[in-house]
């Protein structure tokens, strides 16, 4: 998460943070409020999210299919369509890493095959959270899940077309979700190509 001695570029673009306090601390985010004086002299409270880094990891397995799962959220009070994900708050180590453990414990996943694709900003006016790509080929669901108590999930193994109409067209409304496959989709079309040449 942030610090109170950041804001480098805004400094030098005429930003000044007179203070920083944090009414509101969780183990994965917290409320900041920096009282500011902007560029033009104005003074006012500048209020956002601090969230620990996550990953969104986009499996495949050997034959073609990509393992979507759906999910209860409270806050929704409804099922959603997403990919196995997970937070830092509760570990050290690199993306990679990570996303092998939360593959494991949703879906009961494991994999030889990872890619590392990048990261991407969730909501950069509110929250300043990175958030991980990771692509796991040739997918093995061998092991039986061990997910948090809230967690409650199904889990569907989709060809590839149908998951990237899932993203694109809306069905899918977690946005990190829907942009993790879409980011993934050159590398799972040469995937769906090579598998095709070889029949």
């Amino acid at each position: 998460m942030g610090s109170a001695n950041d804001k480098i570029n805004g400094r030098a673009l005429g930003w000044q943070r007179l203070h920083t306090v944090y009414p509101y601390t969780f183990r994965m985010f917290r409320v900041r409020e920096d009282q500011v004086r902007w560029p033009d002299g104005h003074v006012a409270p500048y209020i956002y999210i601090e969230a620990v880094e996550a990953v969104w990891i986009v499996p495949l397995t050997a034959d073609g299919r990509v393992v979507l799962i759906r999910q209860f959220r409270y806050v929704m009070d409804d099922w959603c369509w997403e990919v196995p994900a997970g937070g830092f708050h509760d570990f050290q180590g690199s993306p990679i890493e990570l996303a092998k453990r939360e593959l494991a414990e949703e879906v009961g996943g494991e994999s030889d095959d990872w890619t590392y694709i990048g990261s991407f900003r969730p909501g950069v006016s509110i929250i300043d959270q990175i958030c991980h790509v990771v692509l796991a080929r040739n997918v093995r669901l061998s092991r039986e899940p061990h997910r948090e108590c809230g967690e409650i999930i199904e889990v569907h193994p989709v060809p590839i077309d149908r998951a990237l109409e899932i993203a694109r067209s809306g069905e899918m409304v977690d946005g990190h979700s829907a942009l993790a496959l879409l980011r993934c989709e050159p590398y799972l079309r040469k995937e769906d190509g090579s598998r095709s040449m070889g029949r």
